[in-house]
Formats: structure tokens, sequence, C-alpha cells
């Protein structure tokens, strides 16, 4: 009954949307209406199933989690739309989405429905990527598995060489792209039960991004790469008018280092903006022995890789989002007592990179820290299904890079940093 209630709520609130409640981009800027539209958001990609009333659900939670979030100035929520493949797999986060072509858990779909309206009503955007190139929620090796193409990798088991290599074959493989086509028209083609609103005619969501990552694997592959993502945007642009597309790429490291592909990728006439992600620990620019000492060398080489790609913005006018970005606690500890002085630093470095390039009219206009994981608490290194959901994947340690509730100093910096971002001009 009281989803119910919500519904009609929602439906009243939804006769008031105009079209130019979309966010746009003009002139290399984002504008919500007809004001610039600069932000510091967060990846948030477990928000659906809390949104649920199946496994994982907690929708109670997920209202204090967003309030929470709002209260910070954080307004711009990147979403996993859902997990494919069976349940119970290593290292794959449940309840998964899509778990044979075209069969779908209608509770997370519901859940998806649900945190829309919530973020509808505290004035919040999404962004909705569709897949995944890593086997965290199925993506790639789920695809090329229903495609034949033999069972799904697993690189902490496979090994990661041997998951790339499989991986690999996404680009090239027509009968995945098939299937995966068929999901983007199921998604697009959905109408929000609690609200009536067809999602493409739902300015809560910001932006269509074709997956998570997306990678060819090898350099070989990155022809057949490129391709795929040209196609499958033209599908997104022919189903929807309204909404922004984006790739989810990391930038220049998503494409096998090459700029050059990079650029392709950006340049297509339906990719409204880029995406880079920015990984410091991850692509060994800082030791885990010494991060707080590798910060000076994590800082250069960020701001080098922002403004290579800045560059490549430039020629093609548009604009750029730093969509994922972290850096582990003080001592490499997964604790949420632990202290996060060094990832405070980063922080604070990120963002105002990004803030400084804003108020100088440049073309990098926002930033979605990795992520928010709220008032979780971990019970397990590695994620099993009944704990809380955290921001780090079942793939990787519970408490490496999520911003926790009583994170207080880093929630300072996000908090004053977004309100730096929307008195922007």
């Amino acid at each position: 009954m009281k989803r119910v209630f919500m519904a009609m709520f929602a439906l009243t609130m939804a006769v008031s949307m105009m079209a130019n409640d979309f966010v746009k981009v003009r002139n290399g800027r984002f504008y919500r209406g007809d004001k610039p539209y600069y932000y510091v958001g967060a990846n948030f990609w477990y928000g659906p199933i809390l949104g649920s009333e199946g496994l994982g659900g907690d929708c109670a939670r997920l209202i204090r989690e967003l309030d929470e979030m709002q209260r910070l100035g954080i307004d711009n929520l990147r979403i996993l739309v859902g997990a494919d493949g069976l349940a119970g797999v290593e290292d794959k986060i449940a309840p998964v989405l899509q778990s044979r072509p075209g069969v779908y858990d209608d509770s997370i779909l519901a859940g998806l429905d649900y945190l829309l309206v919530e973020m509808s009503k505290r004035k919040m955007v999404a962004v909705l990527y569709l897949t995944n190139s890593w086997e965290w929620s199925g993506g790639y090796g789920t695809y090329l598995e229903w495609a034949g193409e033999g069972q799904a990798l697993i690189p902490r088991r496979d090994g990661y060489g041997a998951y790339t290599k499989f991986a690999s074959r996404f680009a090239v493989s027509k009968k995945a792209h098939l299937m995966f086509y068929d999901h983007i028209r199921f998604i697009l083609s959905r109408t929000n039960r609690y609200s009536g609103i067809k999602y493409v005619d739902d300015p809560t969501i910001m932006s269509w991004q074709i997956c998570n990552e997306p990678r060819a694997f090898s350099k070989d592959a990155l022809p057949a790469f490129e391709q795929w993502l040209s196609e499958a945007t033209a599908l997104v642009r022919s189903l929807d008018k309204n909404h922004l597309i984006s790739l989810g790429s990391e930038g220049a490291f998503g494409c096998e280092r090459d700029y050059g592909s990079f650029e392709r990728i950006c340049a297509d006439k339906n990719v409204d903006y880029c995406n880079i992600h920015i990984w410091p620990y991850n692509w060994q620019w800082a030791r885990k022995t010494h991060l707080k000492e590798d910060l000076k060398a994590s800082f250069r080489h960020t701001q080098e890789y922002i403004d290579s790609h800045l560059e490549i913005c430039q020629r093609i006018g548009k604009p750029l989002v730093l969509e994922e970005f972290g850096y582990p606690r003080d001592g490499f500890s997964f604790s949420l007592k632990s202290p996060t002085k060094a990832r405070d630093a980063y922080y604070k470095y990120v963002m105002d990179v990004v803030a400084e390039n804003a108020t100088k009219g440049g073309l990098l206009v926002g930033c979605n820290f990795w992520g928010w994981g709220g008032e979780a608490k971990p019970r397990h290194e590695r994620w099993q299904v009944g704990d809380d959901f955290t921001c780090d994947p079942a793939h990787e340690p519970q408490g490496f890079y999520s911003v926790f509730t009583g994170d207080n100093s880093t929630k300072k910096i996000i908090q004053k940093e977004a309100r730096r971002m929307t008195k922007i001009k």
C-alpha cells in the first residue's frame, strides 16, 4: 500500500516535468534546464537491489542512503541496471537481473523503478550502465557463455591473462552483441510501475551508458570493439531521443592505451560526452606500502591523464566526466576504523582539479567518486550472499574503496567540493 501511495505522488510530480528538465549538452557543457550543471557525484551500483522487495532488498536503508548523499550535495549517481547470468557464481554479485537471455527478475526491475522515483524526489539524476566488461556482474563473460563461446572465466580463479583472452572474443561475437542489443531494447522500452513514466521520458535518467569500462582486451580487437560501441550507441539513439549517451570508458587505459581509439569512440555522432576513470593503486602509480609517500606521483600522473584526455575532448568539442576514482584507506586496511588521510588528500586533489577546470570554462565538468558504501558493515573480506552491499563489488575486498557513513573527514571534503561545483556559472 505504501508503494501505491508513492506511485500516486510520483505521478503527480511527473505532470510538472517538462522536456527542459533533461540534462543536455550545449557548447561542451551540461545544462539542466537553463542552468549549467556541474557536479560531484557517487558510484552507487547496488541501488536497484536495495530498492527491490526481493533478495538483498532494503528500502529503508536506500532511503537513508539517498538522504545522506543529498545532505552532502551529491545529486548524480552512477548505477548498474543489473547483473547477468546464473546466481551463486564466484566473485559475482547476487541477485542477478537477467538470469538467461530475456529472462528477468521482476523484483530488481521494480527496485530500479523505486530508486528512480526516490531520486526524482531529491532532484538527483542517474547514469545507468547497461552491461560490464568485468566478471563481478556477469557482463562480457556471461554474454559469451550464452553465445556458445565456453564457460565464463573468473580472473581470480582462472588468471587475469586467461580472462582477458576470453573476454577479447566479445568484440567480435555478433551473437553476443545481438543478445545485448535485445537487452537494450527491453530496458529502454520499460515504463516505471510506480511513476507511470516511460524510461525514455524520465528526466531522472541523465544518461544511458553502454558499459562499465568497455574494453577490447587486445589491440587486434580494437576495430571490432569500436564498431560494436558505434552500433550500440546508434541503437540507443534510435530508441531514445531525450537522453544523453555515454560509453563508460576508462579512457586510453580502456582502449589498450591507444589514445587514437579513445578519440574515435568518443567522436561518434551518438556519443554526447566522454568518460575517464583513474585508479592510482590499480594502475601501479601508488604502492600499498607507501600510499602517503606516493601521493605526489599519483597527483602528477592523474593530472597528466586528465590533460591528455582533455586535449581530445577539445578537438571533438565534448565535455569530460571523471566518473570513477578511488584511493585505498591508510595502511591498505579494509577496516572501517582505519584512518583515510591519504585517500582524503587524493579526493581533495581530484575534486580541486575538476572544480578549477570547470571554473575556468574548461570541459571537465563533473566527477563521481567510487564509491558510496554508506551504512554498510562488511562481515567478510570477500562479499557473500546476505552481507551488506558496499560499493566494493564481490571480487574486491569489502572496504577497499567505499566511503562509509563514519568516514567523516572524507564526507566533509565531498560536501565542500559539491557545494563549490554548484556555484560555478
